[in-house]
C-alpha cells in the first residue's frame, strides 16, 4: 500500500515538474514574442515620426515658395495705378508675350538645328565605319590574293613526284619516294621564285645539299634544292616573282649520280604537294 502511495506521488510530482516546465516554456515564447512586437512597435513609431517630419518640410517648403511668389507681386499703389494704365500693360504685355513667344521659337529653332547636327554626325560616322569595314575587306581580299606558282627553270622534268607511288634512284640504287620534281639544267643556271615571298631559310641539308625554302604565306612553302650557290638572298629577305635566288647545281647526296637539276617542291601546311598541279 505504502508502495502505491510512493509511486502515485512521484507520478504526481512528475506531471507537475513536466507542467512547470511547459509554463516556463511557454511564457519564455509569450516575453519574446511581446518583445519583439513592442520592438517593431516603436520602429513604427518612429517611421511615423519621420514621415510626419517630412510633412511638415513639405509644407513649410511650400508655405515659402508661395510667400516668395506674393513678394514678387505688385504693391497696392501699383495696382491703382494699374486701372488707369489698363490699355498701356495689355500692349506691353502682348509685347511681352511675343518677346517669350520669339525667344520660345528661338529656342526650339536651335533644339531642332542641334537634333539636326546631331543626326548628321551620327550619319557621318556610321558611313565612315561603314567605309573603314569595306576598305578593311578589301585590304584583306588583297593580302589573301591566290597564288600562282611559276616553273623556277626552263627544262624538262627528268623525275616526277612520287608520294603514292616509286620511282627508281640511280644514285641509291632503289626503289623511292619522290616528294617533289626534278627539273633538268645545267650547271650555273639562274633559279628564279616560282611565287613572292620571304626568304625562310638556306641551308645544307644533308640529302638534298644547298637549299633555299621560300614562305609565300596561308601555309604554302617552295623549296629549291641541289642548288650550286644561293648569294642572291639572305634569310628573312622579301623576294618577288621571277626574283633570282641561286644557281642549279650537283650538291644532292641523294641524287648525285643524276644528270644536274634543281629539285623543286611544294608544300601546303607541312604536306608535300605534287607541283605539277600548281605550276602554270
Amino acid at each position: 500500500m505504502r508502495r502505491d502511495n510512493r509511486k502515485h506521488e512521484k507520478n504526481v510530482s512528475d506531471k507537475i515538474i513536466m507542467y512547470s516546465m511547459i509554463g516556463g516554456v511557454a511564457l519564455t515564447v509569450i516575453l519574446i514574442g511581446l518583445l519583439m512586437y513592442s520592438k517593431n512597435l516603436r520602429d513604427d513609431v518612429k517611421q511615423g515620426t519621420i514621415d510626419l517630419g517630412d510633412m511638415a518640410n513639405i509644407t513649410n517648403n511650400t508655405e515659402n515658395t508661395e510667400s516668395a511668389s506674393t513678394e514678387m507681386g505688385k504693391s497696392v499703389e501699383e495696382a491703382k495705378n494699374e486701372i488707369n494704365t489698363t490699355n498701356s500693360t495689355n500692349s506691353s504685355n502682348t509685347d511681352k508675350q511675343s518677346n517669350t513667344s520669339n525667344t520660345t521659337n528661338k529656342i526650339a529653332i536651335n533644339t531642332s538645328n542641334i537634333t539636326n547636327t546631331n543626326k548628321t554626325t551620327s550619319s557621318n560616322s556610321n558611313v565612315n565605319a561603314q567605309s573603314k569595314q569595306t576598305n578593311a575587306k578589301a585590304e584583306a581580299t588583297e593580302t589573301k590574293k591566290e597564288l600562282s606558282f611559276s616553273m623556277p627553270v626552263d627544262g624538262e622534268i627528268s623525275k616526277d613526284f612520287a608520294k603514292d607511288s616509286l620511282v627508281y634512284s640511280e644514285t641509291l640504287k632503289e626503289w623511292v619516294t619522290h616528294m617533289g620534281i626534278d627539273i633538268k639544267a645545267e650547271k650555273t643556271t639562274v633559279v628564279k621564285a616560282a611565287e613572292s615571298g620571304t626568304i625562310k631559310s638556306i641551308k645544307n641539308d644533308p640529302r638534298y645539299g644547298l637549299t633555299v625554302v621560300i614562305d609565300h604565306g596561308d601555309g604554302y612553302q617552295t623549296i629549291y634544292a641541289n642548288l650550286l650557290t644561293s648569294e642572291f638572298v639572305v634569310e628573312g629577305e622579301n623576294v618577288e616573282k621571277g626574283q633570282s635566288i641561286g644557281t642549279v647545281g650537283n650538291t644532292a647526296v641523294f641524287e648525285v649520280a643524276d644528270e644536274p637539276h634543281l629539285h623543286f617542291e611544294i608544300l601546303k601546311e607541312s604536306i608535300p604537294q605534287d607541283p605539277n598541279s600548281y605550276l602554270k
